[in-house]
C-alpha cells in the first residue's frame, strides 16, 4: 500500500516528529505563511486586498461575503476553509495543521485561538506533534478571546461566551462558558428571556454568575 505523504499523515492525526524526513515540507508552508501573514498585518489593506491575501494564504477560493480584520496570526494557513458570510475580528490566531472549517455566518469575536496542534505528554517526543481538526458549524458565534483546542465542534447556532477555554464538543442551539466551558442554557431559553437577562448572560456566564 501506498504511503501518505506528510501532509495527510498530519491530517489524520499521526504523530510527526522534527526529525521526520517529510518535514521539510511542512517547513516550506510554515515560511511561506509567515511571509503572506508580514504582507497582511502591515498597513492598510481594504477588505478585497485582504480577502486576495487570505485566499494566497489558504490556497482556496475566498467568497465575497467573506470580511476580516487584521492583525490575523496562523502557522500554517492551508488548512483553513471559510464559507459564506464569516466574520473574523481582529488578533485572531488559527493554528491549522489539523485542519479548521468555519461554515456560513459564522462570527469570531477579537484574539479567538483555534488551536488544533497539540505535543505528546512524554517529555522524549514532546517536541513531536499531533494534530486533531476544529469545525465551527453555521451560524455559530464565538466571543472575545476564547480558546478552542482540538478535536472539538461548535454545534450549529451556538455561542461560545468570551474568555472561555473549550475542550469538549458543543451541542448545537446551545450557550457555553468558562473554563472549561460548560452548558449555560439552550438559545430557545435564552431567546425567551429579557434582553437585560440576555446581556447579563453574555457578561456573568465567564464567572460563574449566570
Amino acid at each position: 500500500m501506498e504511503k501518505k505523504d506528510i501532509l495527510a499523515r498530519e491530517l489524520a492525526g499521526e504523530v510527526i516528529s522534527l526529525n521526520d524526513p517529510e518535514y521539510s515540507t511542512i517547513a516550506r508552508i510554515i515560511a511561506k505563511a509567515q511571509k503572506l501573514i508580514a504582507e497582511m498585518n502591515t498597513g492598510y489593506h481594504s477588505p478585497d486586498e485582504t480577502r486576495e491575501l487570505f485566499a494566497r494564504l489558504t490556497g482556496k477560493a475566498i467568497d465575497s461575503s467573506f470580511w476580516m480584520l487584521p492583525p490575523f496570526y496562523t502557522d500554517f494557513g492551508k488548512n483553513i476553509r471559510v464559507g459564506k458570510n464569516v466574520f473574523i475580528n481582529h488578533s485572531c490566531e488559527f493554528m491549522d495543521r489539523g485542519g479548521i472549517t468555519l461554515e456560513d455566518n459564522v462570527l469570531i469575536g477579537p484574539k479567538v485561538n483555534l488551536v488544533t496542534i497539540n505535543h505528546p505528554v512524554d517529555p522524549e517526543h514532546r517536541r513531536s506533534t499531533w494534530c486533531a481538526p476544529i469545525v465551527i458549524k453555521k451560524n455559530a458565534w464565538i466571543g472575545a478571546a476564547v480558546s478552542v483546542m482540538p478535536g472539538v465542534t461548535i454545534g450549529e447556532n451556538a455561542i461560545v461566551a468570551a474568555n472561555s477555554v473549550v475542550t469538549k464538543d458543543v451541542a448545537d442551539n446551545t450557550i457555553v462558558a468558562g473554563t472549561p466551558a460548560r452548558f449555560i442554557k439552550t438559545i430557545e431559553e435564552a431567546m425567551a428571556s429579557s434582553a437585560q437577562e440576555q446581556q447579563a448572560l453574555m457578561n456573568g456566564a465567564v464567572s460563574g454568575e449566570a
